[in-house]
């Protein structure tokens, strides 16, 4: 919530209070983030009727004056009764945990909670088993696992002095923070005091829903009671290893506990019992141990501390996963699905404050972030970056999918270069994969290399070439003369003759383009070569690689700069009218920065249809492309093959080109080239603004060429800003 009052008013609205009021009445507090907790006061003779007509009234007051864009959001249906009448522009129902599940729960729970899945228009889901669970549920479920604070939680690790009241207690100590109530196995934790007497178990948090007196009680076992969010990394920071002691049972079947990626970040092993979403998301990860039963706890805590002895190595893996975990990046995502649904066309962000920065970055992609880094890192420059996309990483944007594969979001992503330099550049912000591409065409029934070699050609015609030589005379004598060449068409057929371009290249290149290959520029066809070798990999750069935890992961690090700030789901529009700024670098479309002036930049665009699989594999290789123009799709990507994730089951993407969507792909044409000189021209006339990226300079850039522009463009507007730097301050002078 501090998150989404960046953007707009939050109202949080607690549990009532039943005291000796007369009459009900609520109390409102600011939070300093910005969030208006209110709390109803209530006579503690109200029947239920009266109890929720008072709270409707409580309510209705002070809604009253907010307007007609109202978001409700529900943690719990027992919101519902005073609250269904509200006229929202989209509602969301927030499904922490199975609540039935939990003991006591009220009677009429599951009724509320029917009717609040058939008002609400998104379910968010606090894990992958409770979205396992619901999905079946309604029309638009999204799984959001636990994330973290990792700033707040991170202050453990550099621990000054301990909490006063665990300052005392003995070494090594093994902790636990959270609500202890029926998820608690209490039997656990007391096997655990009883086989290591010389450990303290730390037990931090309020007792619910639990008689106090069923807390196993030993010399060992500290019951420190309720803390504030803000003193938790304070205990974390004075345990050795952290505890997930939680009961296999219905109350636990389905959660996803926050604690896991909030231990990590403070700097702690982890010991859990077998929760389903721990072991999903965590189990592979060092520093988290799960362990089923006393006996296999108590190894795991010895394992824990061990690793903890050996110093801190082992936190590099999980510091790479909290980096892809941030409040930020969650919010973000769930405001553009928020967006989608309430109505566009009436402001929702309130204004602020303007708050002055050097730089605008406009789009969180390649050039943007690469553009941001240098400026924040190398200039010390204060950079404000933006994307109107709810995340980072532009189309490279990759996260793992409900069945916890890590596909890309936006269609395969495979870094290559031949430039030492860019890929130096990047290995500041990743560790790699190291992984060469390999794709086939589906054609006449037969899986075959492209792009073409001599496998090819010898699976395709049954042949037995051998040499380099016979398969550069068997294209030779297919090849068919062109004079001068202009097309894509002509290049291939004068390469390859009409059959190997019909076969491989016309129907693709229609599917791909919209068009027929004799109307596009010969730059398309020309970036795929012929070979006459075996050689089936797709490319052949110096430097082939996948950043070793995803492209998001490489864009978080690369953002995380104390001169950095970050804003998603900002349109340019917005953030020109809510920050002010010197300079600008605008990675956007050049056409849509001049209001389309000289009319629109023609674009292909893409849409994209994610599946999962029950099955282990579904093709050998990680893209198998369909030249077939029947095939209403020209790729399929299995995203495993990238990523090197081992699972039983796999997620695919299946690619279809669109003439409308988001812009991917410049039509490379003549008329279009001459309409993107016109807004050249007006971009070099336009000072306070570098465009950079492909959308801004209106080229088909692969990854590494992108990074080099934008590396480039900041050495050249560097060195041009310390020439001007002596005029600027003898005109400040005067």
């Amino acid at each position: 919530m501090m998150r989404f009052a960046r953007n707009m008013d939050v109202l949080f609205w607690e549990e009532p209070i039943e005291d000796a009021s007369p009459t009900p009445w609520l109390e409102l507090r600011e939070e300093e983030a910005g969030v208006t907790v209110a709390v109803p006061h209530l006579p503690g003779d109200l029947q239920e009727q009266a109890r929720d007509a008072a709270l409707r009234a409580l309510l209705d007051d002070h809604v009253a004056g907010i307007g007609e864009r109202l978001i409700r959001w529900y943690y719990t249906p027992m919101m519902l009764p005073f609250s269904r009448h509200l006229d929202a522009s989209c509602t969301v129902y927030d499904c922490m945990d199975e609540l039935k599940n939990f003991r006591f729960a009220p009677p009429e729970l599951m009724s509320l909670e029917q009717e609040l899945f058939g008002l609400a228009d998104l379910i968010f889901t606090g894990g992958y088993s409770l979205y396992e669970a619901k999905r079946e549920s309604h029309g638009s479920v999204h799984p959001f696992p636990s994330s973290v604070d990792t700033a707040h939680f991170a202050q453990g690790r550099a621990l000054v002095q301990d909490a006063a009241d665990q300052a005392g207690l003995p070494r090594p100590r093994l902790g636990f923070y959270g609500v202890i109530d029926e998820r608690m196995d209490l039997a656990l934790i007391a096997a655990l005091a009883d086989a290591r007497p010389d450990w303290t178990i730390v037990m931090v948090g309020p007792v619910v829903k639990i008689d106090p007196a069923e807390l196993p009680q030993r010399p060992n076992i500290a019951w420190l009671g309720g803390k504030g969010y803000a003193e938790l990394p304070l205990y974390a920071g004075g345990w050795d290893v952290a505890l997930m002691p939680f009961a296999i049972n219905e109350a636990t079947r389905f959660i996803s506990p926050t604690k896991t990626p909030e231990y990590l970040a403070a700097g702690l092993p982890v010991v859990s019992t077998p929760i389903v979403d721990v072991i999903r998301h965590y189990g592979g990860v060092a520093g988290v141990f799960v362990a089923e039963g006393a006996e296999a706890f108590l190894e795991a805590c010895n394992q824990a501390l061990a690793l903890r002895a050996q110093g801190d190595a082992w936190r590099a893996e999980a510091d790479a996963l909290l980096a892809e975990q941030s409040w930020d990046q969650v919010a973000a995502r769930m405001l553009g699905l928020i967006l989608q649904v309430a109505e566009p066309d009436k402001p929702l962000l309130k204004p602020v404050r303007n708050t002055h920065y050097d730089y605008l970055v406009v789009g969180a992609g390649f050039a943007g972030s690469v553009m941001a880094e240098r400026l924040a890192a190398d200039a010390g420059k204060r950079v404000l970056v933006i994307d109107k996309r709810p995340h980072i990483a532009g189309n490279a944007f990759d996260h793992k999918d409900a069945a916890g594969i890590l596909i890309h979001q936006y269609g395969p992503h495979i870094f290559h270069t031949n430039s030492a330099d860019i890929f130096d550049y990047l290995s500041r912000f990743t560790e790699w994969r190291p992984y060469e591409h390999r794709v086939l065409a589906e054609v006449r029934g037969q899986l075959v290399p492209i792009p073409i070699n001599r496998t090819t050609l010898n699976t395709l015609f049954g042949l037995a070439l051998e040499t380099e030589e016979a398969a550069a005379a068997f294209l030779a004598a297919r090849a068919e003369p062109v004079t001068v060449i202009r097309s894509s068409e002509d290049v291939v057929i004068s390469a390859v003759g009409r059959e190997l371009y019909e076969t491989f290249f016309r129907g693709y290149t229609r599917k791909q383009w919209g068009i027929d290959p004799s109307e596009l520029d010969k730059s398309v066809t020309a970036r795929v070569p012929t070979r006459t070798n075996t050689d089936d990999r797709y490319f052949t750069d110096r430097f082939q690689a996948m950043p070793r935890d995803g492209f998001t992961a490489m864009f978080a690090k690369m953002l995380d700069h104390p001169n950095i700030d970050l804003e998603l789901g900002v349109t340019f529009e917005e953030a020109k009218r809510r920050f002010s700024f010197d300079q600008i670098v605008y990675t956007g479309p050049i056409d849509e920065y001049f209001d389309f002036r000289f009319g629109k930049l023609p674009y292909r665009s893409l849409r994209f249809e994610h599946v999962h699989e029950d099955r282990e594999w579904a093709q050998p290789v990680a893209v198998v492309n369909y030249p077939d123009e029947a095939v209403p799709y020209t790729r399929v990507t299995e995203y495993k093959h990238l990523t090197g994730q081992q699972a039983a089951n796999t997620s695919l993407t299946y690619e279809y080109p669109s003439a409308e969507g988001d812009p991917y792909y410049p039509i490379p044409r003549p008329e279009n080239q001459a309409l993107f000189k016109s807004y050249e021209a007006l971009a070099e006339a336009t000072s306070g603004v570098l465009f950079v990226g492909r959308l801004a300079t209106y080229r088909y850039y692969n990854m590494d060429q992108v990074v080099g522009q934008a590396l480039a463009t900041y050495r050249r507007h560097v060195a041009e800003e310390r020439e001007a730097a002596p005029a600027k301050a003898a005109a400040l002078a005067e």
